[in-house]
């Protein structure tokens, strides 16, 4: 649908910082169609006060003068012919989008472990047997057991968990069910979960 007279924003020029509006950047673009270079310089200062006014806030971070000329260098993409107060080359580092990322991608055995879970046995292998290595177990083995609760909604048995622990550090680790103690998890019904009542909020 094209109305006569309706002008959406949906229509308009992509802006490059929004959150200066759409009046600072056509401030810009009128700045850079003046044909006098001193008229172009002093619209420029008379923007940047603009932009200042319109996020005080900035005050507060250092160099903040700084940054208004990098913004305003930006959202004339680094073609205003005017003389800036400031080294305005860092400003092209800043319109540049960072290249993505990569995902790590790392095969696990089973999934509702997680990685971190396979990183800590990895590491418990290499460690010498002794009090420290029992106690990094036994925390492992309690997050081993919350994960499987969070996954299946069923406590598994111990027995299960430090099988698990055998069988994923290729039978290092050796631990008895009778000596090693892991905490006691409780799973809340869903029906004992809609019954209790909303906590209300106080007033502030």
């Amino acid at each position: 649908m094209n109305l006569e007279g309706l002008d959406y924003n949906t229509q308009r020029e992509r802006m490059r910082m929004p959150e200066y509006g759409r009046c600072v950047h056509t401030m810009i673009r009128q700045c850079m169609a003046m044909e006098r270079r001193s008229d172009r310089q002093r619209c420029a200062e008379n923007i940047v006060k603009t932009m200042e006014l319109m996020h005080p806030e900035i005050r507060q971070t250092p160099d903040y003068k700084q940054k208004l000329w990098d913004h305003l260098a930006i959202m004339c993409d680094f073609s205003l012919d005017i003389d800036y107060p400031y080294d305005i080359s860092a400003a092209r580092k800043i319109a540049c989008r960072p290249e993505p990322m990569p995902y790590p991608k790392r095969r696990i055995p089973v999934r509702h472990y997680g990685s971190l879970v396979f990183q800590a046995l990895e590491h418990i292998k290499g460690m010498p047997p002794g009090a420290k290595r029992d106690e990094a177990c036994r925390i492992i083995a309690n997050q081993m057991k919350r994960d499987v609760i969070q996954h299946g909604s069923a406590i598994p048995d111990n027995e299960r968990i430090l099988s698990d622990i055998a069988h994923f550090t290729d039978g290092a680790i050796q631990l008895d069910p009778e000596k090693v103690k892991l905490d006691y998890f409780a799973i809340e019904s869903n029906a004992a979960k809609k019954g209790k009542p909303k906590k209300k909020r106080g007033k502030q």
